[in-house]
């Protein structure tokens, strides 16, 4: 556990990093906002593309590990969903409550920490939870916060959120790599240099954008921060983690790599969309930080975990 803590501890330190020097005023929240831009549009399109495009169709999508990830993420799901009603609150802070229990931050901080630390047989698992949690629950989220306002659920709804699947660069990268990829053609060695490159950018950028990105979060109302984050660090790892290995007959590797991706803090993207509606965006801005914080020991943890059951190599 110690060992694995110890590699992990960097990738971490470099959230740290980034926290600091936008906290410190050093790195003003403009340059911040162009960072996480370069690294959205430029340097993660790049290595989502660079994976995508030298693996197969097979390689990433499984029957079985779809239905293992969305059996996990639906009880959980729904745990949090039943726990805000009880609470008595709205459809749509319902709704956002448990899109903070489901959704990790795969895309900034799961492919470029997993890949590294698991073998880069990792990144056909982390691309399909990746793209799960993209095509599956922010087009959720987006329906029911709109049809609980407008008491249904109109053909406008659903082309926004097609527009909107459409033009987000992880989605647009991962299907022209995929494309790419079933044409049975090679990428060129100078082409796939240039992806080498930029996309070498993703992981140092991606994880300074994060801390950069936490620096004006408030931790208020931390009693359901505290819960959000106990549903996203260990509900939905374990339910993951029962679904893959007893209930679904997945391989054991994609399975590793799919419980320690679940392990992963409540991504940023859930407050850019509880900002949006204008949904509880600072009980969202809480848990983004608590469960960040938090999970530099829970995801070791898991990372251990899964290693020591598949026998995998971490960092090595």
């Amino acid at each position: 556990m110690v060992e694995i803590f110890l590699k992990t501890l960097p990738f971490f330190a470099l959230i740290a990093l980034g926290y600091q020097a936008c906290r410190s005023g050093f790195f003003t929240s403009e340059a911040a906002a162009y960072l996480t831009k370069f690294v959205f549009y430029f340097a993660l399109s790049a290595m989502l593309f660079r994976f995508s495009a030298n693996l197969s169709l097979s390689e990433i999508f499984d029957w079985w590990f779809v239905a293992a990830y969305l059996w996990g993420c639906f009880v959980v799901y729904l745990i949090a969903t039943a726990v805000a009603l009880v609470r008595r609150l709205p459809i749509a802070e319902a709704a956002v409550e448990a899109q903070c229990a489901v959704i990790g931050n795969t895309g900034f901080l799961g492919v470029p920490m997993l890949v590294v630390l698991l073998g880069e047989a990792a990144a056909g698992p982390v691309l399909m939870v990746l793209a799960i949690d993209l095509v599956v629950f922010s087009t959720l989220i987006v329906i029911l916060v709109t049809g609980s306002r407008e008491g249904q659920v109109t053909y406008r709804t659903i082309r926004n959120v097609g527009l909107g699947l459409l033009k987000n660069p992880m989605i647009v990268s991962i299907s022209l790599g995929l494309i790419w990829s079933s044409t049975g053609w090679a990428v060129p060695g100078p082409m796939n240099e240039f992806l080498g490159i930029l996309g070498a950018a993703a992981t140092p950028g991606a994880l300074f954008a994060i801390g950069a990105s936490l620096a004006d979060k408030s931790a208020e109302r931390l009693s359901v921060a505290g819960w959000l984050s106990f549903c996203k660090l260990v509900l939905h790892p374990a339910a993951v983690a029962f679904a893959a290995l007893w209930l679904f007959p997945v391989e054991p590797f994609a399975a590793a790599v799919m419980i320690a991706a679940a392990s992963l803090p409540v991504a940023g993207n859930v407050f850019i969309l509880a900002q949006h509606y204008g949904v509880a965006p600072q009980r969202v801005s809480a848990s983004i930080l608590v469960s960040t914080a938090i999970s530099i020991l829970t995801v070791s943890a898991v990372i251990a975990w899964v290693a020591g059951m598949g026998g995998i190599s971490v960092g090595g």
